[in-house]
């Protein structure tokens, strides 16, 4: 049984595995890390192995209790990968974005897959048909786009994204969720046509944070997964066990 760890900007997620499906998933703040470790742990018994992803600093005591406790992989580019890295700077490619590719092999092999995540940044991930990986694009996420015209602005107020379904905002606050939310909307709408303008038979996959206030306004034939980061996670724990 696989225990995933995902530490991100503002929280660390905790996901169980059994076989390649999502048992239990937790969410922990800053400092409560080692709480709910300690309870999954108790909760599981049958947990043997681990993978550590992190955008950030890893806090000592997490680590330490998961290498004591588990057989630890900590994620990284020089993990045996199940498709072909061609990034120009592989030390540099995001852990996320490493994850989410894995993911795309695991449910779409040997397909041309588009794999969008929607979280503080928006990614843009492409997995070629023949298990080749060339890059993608980086983008501001939704709430960035709110954040920036506050913190930038004198007047601005900060404010929740909200769906919106036109440009034309009558106050000003519908004017930044128009520009904000709609222009998000465009720019994904944008990058999903002129990927599908370059491969045949493209697949199109929406995760991450946003993906649930995103996915109606989209083009047809987008599939959304939530946990698809956290699945391909538990894709490369398998693979690089099994190579130890």
């Amino acid at each position: 049984m696989n225990l995933i760890v995902d530490i991100g900007n503002t929280r660390t997620k905790f996901a169980v595995f059994h076989d390649g499906a999502l048992q239990e998933l937790k969410f922990a703040d800053q400092g409560a890390e080692p709480k709910v470790l300690d309870e999954l742990l108790e909760n599981y018994p049958q947990l043997d192995k681990a993978i550590l992803s992190a955008t950030g600093h890893i806090p000592d005591p997490l680590y330490n209790k998961l290498n004591q406790s588990l057989a630890l992989i900590p994620l990284s580019h020089h993990l045996l990968l199940p498709f072909q890295n061609k990034y120009a700077t592989p030390e540099t490619l995001g852990l996320d974005r490493i994850a989410l590719m894995a993911a795309a092999v695991k449910h779409c092999p040997g397909q041309n897959v588009l794999v969008i995540d929607t979280g503080t940044c928006v990614t843009f991930d492409i997995l070629e048909a023949d298990g080749s990986y060339h890059g993608g694009a980086i983008a501001p996420g939704l709430r960035m786009r709110y954040e920036a015209m506050h913190q930038f602005t004198a007047k601005l107020p900060l404010l929740e994204p909200k769906a919106l379904e036109t440009y034309q905002g009558s106050s000003t606050a519908d004017a930044m969720h128009a520009g904000a939310f709609r222009g998000l909307v465009h720019e994904l709408n944008g990058a999903i046509d002129e990927t599908k303008a370059r491969f045949d038979d493209l697949t199109v996959i929406l995760t991450g944070g946003d993906a649930q206030i995103l996915r109606d306004h989209l083009k047809n034939g987008i599939f959304a997964n939530s946990n698809f980061l956290l699945e391909g996670l538990d894709f490369l724990l398998e693979l690089n066990a099994l190579h130890e």
